[in-house]
């Protein structure tokens, strides 16, 4: 069966949800998504995706057209339509058409839609064994203000990704403009030193991903200290135990980075602690709360 996706509160199959061809998403890049993850028929942390979302969406000029809508109800809206439980959800709301060249927001005019697809997580074998990941040229620049949304201009991550695919890699990892550690493409990173954990500060340029602050949550519980901050990448390639984390894969193990074996080259106990405390957590908020 055609999947049904979620436009501007019309839920419509997919060869008839369109939008014009003069939406300044299209044309500029002028928008923001938020790709989320359903646990049980629920999104897990949908509070924090649409907090984000409304503080990205004030940056742009875009919050009065957001608060229109019942975005919780329309993603449920959007699953049930499409008999999904365990899912993958892509919002995505652009600035619509209006005044040609760069004038700011029109009235009435943004676009909000919504995709739901069934959830298919990484193989078995990528938490087991760990995942390479590898260094490329692109650079994150921290004194944009791209660098702290959600834009759905991503291309500079969709050129991290390639050039590291061509490494056969499965993550690309990018420094700042000053050389430091950013994120992945996406991503965010995390390693151990010592019982520690290190992750970059929000000031060096990365987003700050919704599963970034559960483990920032859950380290300490677990008795394991944080630090956050300007990270040198030779810690980082020095490191006892590294990890990715985000909203679909969770946390994800990285155990080489180019040629370079990370630890002992296999997922540390460390992570692994945590890769089984977010799974509880996941199961504790998504079973037990009501649904944003």
């Amino acid at each position: 069966m055609e999947s049904m996706i979620f436009i501007n509160g019309s839920l419509l199959p997919r060869q008839e949800a369109k939008i014009s061809t003069l939406d300044r998403g299209v044309l500029y890049g002028y928008g923001l998504f938020e790709t989320m993850r359903a646990y049980g028929g629920r999104v897990f942390r949908l509070h924090r995706h649409l907090e984000r979302l409304t503080s990205a969406a004030q940056i742009l000029g875009l919050a009065s057209e957001l608060a229109k809508y019942d975005v919780p109800g329309a993603i449920q809206r959007t699953m049930a339509a499409n008999s999904l439980t365990e899912a993958w959800v892509r919002l995505t709301f652009t600035a619509g058409e209006g005044e040609r060249r760069l004038a700011p927001p029109t009235v009435d005019s943004a676009n909000l839609m919504i995709i739901a697809e069934k959830m298919v997580p990484p193989a078995p074998v990528s938490y087991l064994a760990g995942i390479k990941a590898a260094l490329v040229r692109q650079r994150r620049n921290s004194q944009s203000p791209l660098s702290r949304i959600k834009s759905i201009c991503f291309l500079e991550n969709l050129i991290a990704f390639t050039e590291a695919a061509a490494m056969g890699a499965e993550e690309a990892i990018l420094c700042n403009e000053q050389g430091y550690l950013a994120e992945g493409n996406a991503s965010n990173l995390f390693f151990v030193h010592e019982e520690k954990l290190f992750t970059p500060s929000v000031s060096s340029g990365i987003l700050s991903g919704i599963t970034r602050e559960a483990i920032l949550e859950l380290a300490p519980s677990l008795g394991f200290r944080t630090e956050e901050g300007e990270i040198k990448l030779e810690d980082f390639l020095s490191a006892d135990e590294a990890f990715l984390t985000s909203t679909l894969r969770e946390i994800m193990p990285i155990v080489q980075v180019d040629d370079k074996i990370i630890g002992p080259g296999v997922p540390g106990p460390i992570t692994q602690s945590l890769m089984a405390a977010y799974r509880d957590l996941v199961r504790e908020e998504t079973t037990s709360a009501p649904q944003d």
